[in-house]
């Protein structure tokens, strides 16, 4: 067993990996290969992967999250290693490679995710269960009809707007959003390289509400082939209550149908009770759930 850095010419095989262990977690091989060739820029991320013969069997990122005001704040994400090769050390030779990288950054406190049944060994590495958050999944046929914007709204693609108004939009719906840190730090750059930029970034699918030249509410989606992912939705503030969030989702999912997608998945933390009320009116069912853990380096 070895572990090395990730290089972007192992991104079909990390894809393919993190389909058999993660089947909802919707990330194509070209998104991949970019994020391993040209890393987010301000979060000093990085890669891991475990070899077994050549044959890439684990994987794991780490990185300075940037988009928190919280100093010093660090993510261990979606470590995960083949069923045929796990208790034999390869989860955690990888989790101590992706813990040696982010110490001499200067991170204090991380944060990781786990599967329920990993539990235990997140607690035995010091990490202690923070929040659970839902997988959900919606087979698109039949697709959800084509809603009817109320007065003064317009439903648009994001191809068609200014990124600036989109990127506004997501910084003031993130503000509040459930989660171990607050989402307060987001720059235009990082914004744009991890949504606008992403290559599987579906923008004639993906929706938003507009009212006098604004946006206020947005539903994004991530495409590989059939499979979709709603990577975020929200609305500003001012909007909400309105079922705007809503509206820009079920126009989003119908027009990623209308273009061949056939299953849309999703996550939600479970204290987010008004998405978790709207996929549940869309007709998004549970699948899987995964914890978030926090641990301090020492």
């Amino acid at each position: 067993m070895r572990i090395r850095e990730a290089q972007p010419n192992d991104a079909p095989a990390v894809v393919a990996l993190r389909a058999l262990v993660f089947p909802y977690v919707v990330r194509g091989v070209e998104s991949t290969r970019k994020m391993i060739a040209e890393p987010p820029p301000e979060e000093a991320w990085t890669a891991f992967v475990a070899e077994v013969d050549a044959r890439v069997v684990g994987w794991v990122s780490a990185e300075r999250i940037g988009t928190t005001s919280i100093a010093n704040f660090g993510g261990i994400n979606l470590l995960h290693v083949h069923p045929e090769h796990r208790r034999r050390g390869v989860g955690t030779a990888l989790l101590a490679a992706a813990t040696d990288y982010l110490r001499p950054l200067g991170i204090r406190r991380v944060r990781a995710v786990a599967l329920p049944d990993a539990l235990p060994f997140a607690r035995r590495h010091g990490y202690e269960p923070s929040r659970e958050v839902r997988y959900s999944a919606l087979d698109l046929n039949p697709a959800p009809a084509l809603p009817e914007p109320p007065a003064g709204v317009r439903l648009r693609p994001v191809a068609d707007l200014d990124p600036r108004l989109l990127y506004v939009a997501d910084v003031a719906s993130a503000a509040d959003e459930p989660g171990d840190v607050p989402v307060d730090a987001k720059s235009y750059e990082s914004w744009q390289y991890e949504v606008w930029d992403n290559l599987g970034l579906d923008k004639a699918a993906s929706t938003a509400a507009v009212v006098d030249g604004a946006v206020v509410a947005f539903s994004l989606v991530k495409r590989d082939g059939d499979r979709m992912w709603s990577d975020y939705t929200g609305s500003v503030p001012a909007y909400r209550g309105r079922g705007l969030a809503r509206l820009t989702k079920a126009a989003a999912l119908h027009r990623a149908a209308a273009s061949g997608v056939r299953i849309a998945y999703t996550s939600n933390d479970e204290a987010n009770a008004p998405m978790l009320a709207i996929n549940a009116r869309l007709g998004y069912r549970p699948i899987a759930a995964q914890w978030s853990c926090l641990a301090e380096l020492t």
